[in-house]
């Protein structure tokens, strides 16, 4: 955070800090955080609903949830070309459909404020991978390709950010969505409460 703050990127006073939890029991009060980013994770844990309820439990009322995941398509071809890929432990346990991820967060009390793909360049360096071996880091074309993206991430040429711009709805890596959360789970039992009594 001192980082950031001295590159004019974090207020002064900002602070971090890391905590180890469980994704499906977050050691966080309800209705804690303004915002929550649950970056490339929910592809991981096998009780992924459990885990969503408690993206949406921690976070305020009007508070926004942002989640990415790897896009099916790019995913998809992963899968096929390699096992190890996906099989080895704590790895992918499912490949989503953005309409499916969109309806399980939806029927948490979110709305769905707008998407985006990204990292476009990123699916040809894991189909690469997957091909030679995902643990063959050391193949010449998979070192290659990576001198590449470390190179775009540094540099950010405008020749890389135009073709990852116009290839990202094609190929992109990952699909990113956000959403606003519109009640807490008390107002919406107590919703439940009232027309049950009524």
């Amino acid at each position: 955070m001192q980082a950031r703050a001295s590159e004019g990127e974090a207020p002064a006073t900002a602070s971090a800090t890391a905590v180890l939890g469980d994704a499906l029991n977050l050691p966080y009060a309800d209705q804690t955080f303004d915002c929550v980013i649950a970056s490339e994770i929910l592809e991981h844990i096998p009780q992924d609903d459990a885990a969503i309820t408690e993206l949406v439990r921690v976070l305020k009322v009007g508070g926004t949830l942002a989640v990415s995941v790897p896009r099916w398509l790019p995913e998809r071809l992963c899968w096929l070309l390699s096992d190890e890929y996906h099989s080895n432990e704590g790895g992918h346990v499912r490949i989503y459909r953005a309409s499916e991820l969109r309806r399980k967060i939806v029927s948490g009390g979110m709305q769905m404020t707008h998407a985006h793909h990204a990292h476009a360049l990123h699916s040809p360096f894991w189909w690469l991978k997957c091909a030679v071996d995902v643990s063959n880091s050391e193949h010449p074309a998979v070192t290659a390709y990576h001198k590449l993206l470390v190179w775009d991430l540094m540099r950010r040429p405008k020749v890389t950010q135009l073709a990852e711009s116009l290839l990202n709805p094609l190929v992109g890596k990952s699909v990113a969505m956000y959403f606003t959360k519109l009640r807490s789970a008390e107002s919406e039992t107590a919703l439940g409460y009232s027309v049950a009594s009524g």
